[in-house]
């Protein structure tokens, strides 16, 4: 089984990483954007039979800094999965 967790900063924490990705918007003159927020995105492959809890506990435990960060977990069909250049 496929997972996707999308690792994103909770409301009211500074992301200069998005500040910068629109301030470069901005000057490549892409017009209304209003705000960016960047994240990162983490794919896993696991056994079909992991417990839901073990996955959360992947994502207390290492893939998120729960103390800034939120995250949401994704299941993914195996031939769903496809890649964009």
């Amino acid at each position: 089984m496929k997972l996707k967790i999308y690792v994103t900063l909770k409301n009211g924490v500074l992301d200069p990483q998005g500040k910068a990705i629109h301030h470069a918007l901005e000057s490549l003159d892409f017009k209304g954007v209003q705000d960016v927020r960047a994240g990162k995105l983490i794919e896993l492959t696991v056994d079909d039979n992991i417990a839901d809890a073990d996955i959360e506990a992947m994502c207390e435990k290492l893939l998120a800094n729960t103390v800034i960060e939120n995250y949401a977990i994704e299941k993914v069909a195996d031939s769903a999965v496809q890649e964009t250049a």
